[in-house]
């Protein structure tokens, strides 16, 4: 396996300069489908850092009991309610959507198992992030494994690796999906070929991250990058850095570990993209 450091360079030649008569249409259309009754925030944070991530159009859908809360706490995305009040039943994306998140908040429901069985079966060439609970159901449905949609990003932490019981590469390899291993250095699975490579975050980063919803801000930010038109490699790594470096900022900005909350990561992503393009 290729192990490759994620540096300043790396990062600076992936990024993308801005067409200044471009519009919202050239950023991509993405869909996230987080939120359950108790942990609307989880579904707020992911959209706030999607969309201060650069995505073009946001439609989250989100269980009944939370369309108030996100159509209040981010106007700047679409907001679709599922017809039951606490949890998924049912996902169908705007005609357009280039690209799904699921998983923050969703809950076990298996109302919602279902939901996110169909909504693969339904869009089986739109790549999908999943995080938090859909690696949960995954993990409890493992012959759902060969329907992901190739191209698809997984961003596990430890424990949910675990659960998914099996080892990172080798998932990677298998169903052609990327895996994020979330931790003190996070490292990004990439299948090619011939092989598995492996890009690791040393750099940035910090224990004031472990604190829960900083998973969350990580998906909306690789979502965006994925509606950018990113590879899934790119918006993986890319996110990864971002996401880390928006985090040290912050404390650079005079918070401390223990202070540090998953929305001051989101009010450093500006600064943080802005140094990157060294």
């Amino acid at each position: 396996m290729q192990i490759h450091p994620i540096t300043e360079a790396l990062i600076s030649e992936w990024l993308k300069t801005r067409d200044p008569f471009s519009h919202k249409g050239d950023y991509g259309r993405a869909s996230l489908v987080a939120g359950s009754v108790g942990m609307i925030g989880a579904a707020l944070l992911s959209a706030r850092a999607c969309m201060r991530s650069g995505v073009g159009l946001l439609t989250v859908h989100v269980p009944e009991c939370g369309y108030a809360i996100m159509q209040q706490g981010l106007p700047e995305a679409k907001c679709q309610a599922d017809q039951h009040y606490t949890h998924h039943t049912y996902v169908e994306v705007p005609l357009g959507t280039e690209v799904v998140g699921i998983g923050p908040g969703i809950g076990l429901h298996v109302q919602t198992q279902w939901a996110l069985h169909r909504l693969m079966l339904m869009y089986p060439n739109i790549p999908m992030v999943f995080d938090a609970d859909a690696l949960n159901i995954l993990a409890e449905n493992p012959h759902w494994f060969p329907q992901i949609p190739k191209g698809s990003i997984l961003t596990p932490h430890p424990g949910e690796m675990k659960r998914l019981g099996t080892d990172p590469a080798e998932l990677a390899a298998q169903y052609q999906l990327v895996i994020v291993l979330k931790g003190h250095h996070t490292c990004i699975y990439v299948p090619t070929d011939n092989t598995v490579q492996m890009y690791e975050n040393t750099l940035h980063g910090n224990a004031g991250m472990a604190v829960g919803g900083s998973g969350d801000v990580l998906t909306g930010i690789i979502l965006a990058l994925m509606a950018q038109h990113y590879t899934a490699k790119e918006a993986a790594v890319i996110g990864v850095w971002i996401h880390a470096l928006a985090a040290d900022l912050a404390l650079a900005d005079g918070n401390s570990m223990e202070s540090l909350l998953p929305s001051d990561i989101i009010s450093h992503l500006g600064v943080a993209f802005n140094t990157s393009r060294i």
